[in-house]
């Protein structure tokens, strides 16, 4: 899962960088009409733009309900032989007064 260019500069000497995969939704869209096989099988799903909390904007599939400026988690996933970032609504640690 890495991209090819930084988007700002061109630069092609990438390196990796750790993610808590927490961010905001940029972005919304539905797919129906999907690039292959594999993915026509999961359609109609959602993708979306989050912009993570460390700085970069990721692009990645998720839950229907998301809507721009959600908070949301990442994990990557496995289906079959493809890897891909899943967005969910961000569980925050609720503190109740007793």
């Amino acid at each position: 899962m890495h991209p090819f260019a930084c988007a700002t500069c061109g630069n092609t000497q990438l390196h990796d960088l750790q993610s808590n995969g927490v961010g905001i939704v940029k972005a919304c869209s539905v797919v129906t009409r999907a690039p292959d096989a594999h993915w026509r099988a999961l359609a109609p799903y959602s993708i979306v733009l989050v912009a993570l909390e460390e700085g970069p904007t990721v692009m990645g599939q998720a839950d229907a309900e998301l809507t721009v400026g959600d908070h949301v988690t990442g994990s990557v996933q496995s289906a079959s032989t493809t890897e891909f970032i899943r967005f969910c609504r961000h569980q925050q640690n609720e503190q109740t007064e007793s």
